[in-house]
């Protein structure tokens, strides 16, 4: 094993690891100040739940040995056989680390669907459609991307998550917002948000975070992650650029809330392309994330859906956007171990990522309408009226944001 390699990988865990408080201070200020804690615990507390389940059975199912390009097997339950030793993946770390590494993406992928629904979920059915979600959705497909299942095996690239974590979270965000339906006075009474420097400053710890993300999942020390690395900066930058250029022109003015959102979508489409594509890719993925995410956004409300906190406009969309980008600019000449795209002679490969992105969409789509709708028959998705009204703060945790 490397040392360097080592000290590298725990630092990225880390950083990942932070982007979950981040996320919720993020959505926190999205929301209305009565709901400001119910938001921020749903995503927090997948910290706990999520760390439990990769021990007992997760990572076993993500990453043990492969069963039929589907699933992984039982010999990793309880972390037997993960230990200190070089990891099946990346021998140049220690199982446990890389183990931990991807503990931090599945703890922030159910996180990030807590969007769509906010302000109206109990906690009791939230958490039961985490650990049912974890386990029949994220599970086999991190397994057909990155453990040995028929996705990575057919050649599909990537690099970081965008399939895996956000067109997964942007994909289940739709199926919940159907089920769950629009907020109490959706399109009728204002729902700003009530915190926007609180938004500003999860997004800056997002930002930060994303540099583990991407470049952490090199899993060295090296030339690929510094690239990676450097393609997250470019392309966060640059979205954010274009989404507050683009709602300038469109709406008169620019906005602290369209800076952080489109700094978020240029971080979603780099994803999986971050260590695949050469730093001018990174600028034209970048740009072109800004101003698809923030139409996306806008058509949410000509569809008439209530994604609260645009998780399918950023996220789902914007994962999309970057799987078919990886498709477009991946480049062997900056990473021999990825594959050329369709501007470097590849059209295969293009099409093999448009495959990939759409077999993930709708699978996490069609597995997370059929767990939205059991678990509404078990326990009732949706807080009461006067629930909604009063806020999630109290009905459900019997606590405040803040006392005026």
């Amino acid at each position: 094993m490397v040392k360097a390699d080592v000290v590298w990988m725990l630092v990225a865990t880390a950083l990942v690891m932070l982007m979950t408080p981040g996320l919720a201070l993020f959505y926190g200020g999205l929301v209305r100040a009565k709901n400001v804690l119910s938001i921020s615990l749903q995503v927090f507390i997948c910290l706990g739940l999520i760390s439990l389940l990769w021990f007992l059975y997760g990572y076993s199912l993500a990453f043990g040995p492969d069963h039929g390009k589907v699933i992984g097997g039982l010999e990793y339950l309880f972390f037997k056989g993960v230990g200190t030793g070089p990891a099946p993946a990346a021998e140049n770390i220690p199982h446990l680390l890389f183990a931990a590494f991807q503990l931090m993406f599945a703890v922030i992928t159910p996180a990030l669907i807590t969007g769509a629904f906010a302000e109206r979920m109990r906690f009791s059915a939230y958490l039961l459609f985490v650990a049912l979600w974890f386990t029949l959705v994220y599970a086999p497909l991190c397994h057909w991307v990155w453990g040995g299942g028929w996705l990575g095996e057919m050649g599909a690239l990537d690099f970081a998550g965008g399939t895996v974590i956000h067109i997964a979270s942007g994909a289940s965000a739709l199926a919940a917002a159907l089920v769950v339906g629009p907020r109490l006075g959706y399109r009728r009474d204002p729902l700003h948000p009530h915190n926007l420097p609180l938004t500003l400053l999860g997004a800056g710890l997002l930002w930060f975070g994303w540099f583990g993300f991407n470049a952490g999942s090199a899993l060295a020390a090296d030339e690929v992650a510094v690239l990676a690395f450097m393609n997250t900066q470019i392309a966060a930058g640059l979205a954010a650029l274009s989404w507050v250029i683009a709602e300038w022109i469109l709406q008169g003015a620019p906005t602290t809330l369209g800076a952080a959102s489109g700094a978020v979508a240029g971080l979603v489409a780099i994803t999986p392309a971050a260590g695949f594509v050469p730093l001018w890719a990174a600028v034209v993925i970048g740009l072109l994330a800004g101003l698809i995410c923030y139409l996306a956004v806008l058509a949410k409300n000509r569809l008439g859906y209530d994604d609260a906190l645009d998780v399918v406009g950023v996220h789902g969309v914007g994962g999309f956007w970057g799987a078919l980008a990886t498709g477009l600019f991946a480049s062997k000449a900056v990473n021999p171990a990825g594959a050329d795209g369709l501007l470097f002679g590849n059209v295969k490969q293009f099409g093999i990522q448009f495959l990939g992105a759409a077999a993930g969409a709708v699978f996490c789509f069609v597995a997370s309408l059929i767990l939205f709708k059991v678990v509404d028959a078990i326990l009732g998705v949706r807080v009461s009226r006067e629930e909604e009204i009063q806020g999630l703060d109290l009905t459900q945790h019997r606590e405040t944001g803040y006392s005026f």
